[in-house]
């Protein structure tokens, strides 16, 4: 009997959801991007929307306050009324883009827009052909999370110093690859272009302006070589302890639009390998799980109360001010030989029998190292009150949550690639984890989708001190209970 292949068709359109906020400074807007796929039995929507976060108001108390819990239950009830496309086939990203102040538009606006986003999507379906590939950029992003040579994780942040490079012993896991799905029209043009990248977009562009940041710019620059109307939908992935590697960078004004043009040239440098072909199925999966939340805040809380109170003990008997300091500091380090006066002085000083300078000198230096250290203990105070204040907070986010969270894994199957998702920010190798795992050479973690759940660190890593653990509501646990859960709906794909 001949088997009868399915005809696949897709339809592509976005909106724009920046705000309309007079005060507002924009340089380029955010849009919420909708792919509909369906094989003739099953519908699938994909949208990719320029914002930190899917329903993170109320779990993290207003920081990331642009959209709210609402959001994404009233956006699929209205597709799932008005499209008949099931709300559980429907998966939403966010791109984690981090631009100061108020993203997007009002609450309704943004349901109304997205919609109409799907909506168009779904009423321009034509015939396709799909292939999937990987691409790879290593030039962008950094594992933010540094490993010291004490076992311990100190994490690169503007809230405060990064440390010595003489404690730095290694630097963690990056996932260096780009997964694409390439959507073609049946005359071989492209229609669309999902790719999945791992990133962390903090810094955008010069003057704090609101912006989609590297990954808009990689979708613009892969739009204008493909030409003919294609989209790139950019899905993030397991970047949440990750940052791009001028984040801390001093000298210049901070500007990600290169890596937007490295990512997206990187993109169709892959894209061009990619074969598409007709009658590919389609399949969506997806289980809601629990996820305990944490209960040693007291005990850690405590722990690094005991470490603040020994530094700010250490601070005692310091002679200089920062005035002095500055001035022996460079004294003592541009010649380290002679270095409070000429050569012939001390060589007279010594003729007459004197070590009047030598004592000079052992006691700056004993000053200019004393203060040296207290500047290290300083920065160590910084990091300590910031990750105590942290955790403080985020104890009466768990208070107010209670004893679990609820985390929705959807698995989608498009042809013979995987996507999976998670509402945390995944750490990378969570990321890298579930890849290993999954039996599919092509599977793409989507972290950040249909929901937020903040960070979701190793169970490995809660005793290392990163910033990561610091801000994560789950307990350790979760991350077995998550990796199994998403497994199991990758074979069951």
């Amino acid at each position: 009997m001949k088997t009868v292949k399915r005809v696949l068709k897709a339809g592509i359109a976005k909106s724009d959801i920046t705000t309309t906020a007079e005060s507002a400074k924009i340089h380029d807007p955010l849009y919420a991007k909708a792919l509909v796929l369906e094989d003739g039995e099953t519908y699938l929507v994909i949208i990719s929307m320029d914002t930190t976060a899917i329903g993170g108001r109320r779990i993290s108390a207003n920081m990331l306050y642009d959209v709210g819990e609402e959001f994404l239950p009233s956006l699929r009830e209205k597709i799932q009324t008005e499209l008949d496309i099931p709300g559980s086939n429907v998966l939403v990203n966010a791109s984690h883009t981090h631009p100061p102040g108020r993203l997007l538009c009002s609450d309704d606006e943004q349901v109304k827009r997205v919609f109409d986003a799907v909506k168009r999507a779904f009423h321009s379906r034509v015939e396709v052909m799909v292939g999937s590939g990987t691409g790879y950029e290593d030039r962008i992003s950094i594992n933010r999370t540094l490993r010291l040579k004490n076992g311990r994780h100190w994490t690169i942040r503007h809230a405060y110093p990064s440390p010595p490079d003489e404690e730095v012993k290694e630097l963690g896991p990056v996932d260096n690859g780009i997964g694409i799905v390439r959507i073609d029209r049946i005359d071989g043009k492209p229609l669309a272009i999902i790719y999945n990248f791992a990133c962390h977009p903090l810094s955008g562009v010069p003057g704090g302006y609101i912006s989609a940041y590297f990954p808009g710019f990689a979708s613009k620059v892969i739009e204008e070589t493909l030409g003919d109307g294609a989209m790139a939908i950019f899905l993030q992935g397991a970047g949440g302890d990750v940052c791009d590697i001028l984040y801390k960078d001093v000298h210049h004004p901070r500007n990600t639009e290169q890596f937007g043009t490295m990512l997206g040239l990187s993109t169709l440098k892959a894209l061009r390998e990619i074969k598409t072909e007709k009658g590919i199925d389609l399949k969506v999966l997806s289980e809601t799980i629990k996820l305990p939340t944490r209960r040693d805040f007291p005990e850690v809380i405590e722990k690094l109360e005991r470490e603040q109170a020994e530094l700010l003990k250490s601070l005692r008997f310091t002679s200089l001010n920062i005035k002095t300091f500055l001035e022996l500091y460079i004294k003592y380090n541009l010649h380290p030989e002679y270095p409070s006066d000429y050569s012939y002085r001390y060589l007279h000083s010594e003729n007459r029998g004197s070590d009047e300078f030598l004592f000079l000198d052992e006691e700056n230096r004993r000053n200019i190292e004393k203060y040296l250290k207290n500047i290290y203990t300083m920065e160590k105070l910084v990091k300590l009150q910031d990750d105590i204040e942290t955790l403080k907070k985020h104890q009466e986010i768990v208070r107010e949550t209670g004893e679990y969270v609820m985390c929705e894994v959807q698995g989608i199957k498009i042809g013979d690639c995987v996507i999976i998702t998670s509402p945390a920010e995944l750490l990378t190798e969570v990321g890298l984890n579930i890849k290993r795992a999954s039996p599919y050479r092509k599977t793409f973690v989507a972290a950040y989708s249909n929901g937020y759940l903040h960070y979701g660190p190793p169970a490995s890593h809660y005793d290392k001190g990163g910033y990561e653990v610091t801000e994560c509501l789950l307990a350790p646990e979760w991350e077995g209970i998550y990796e199994r859960k998403a497994l199991e709906i990758i074979m069951s794909l």
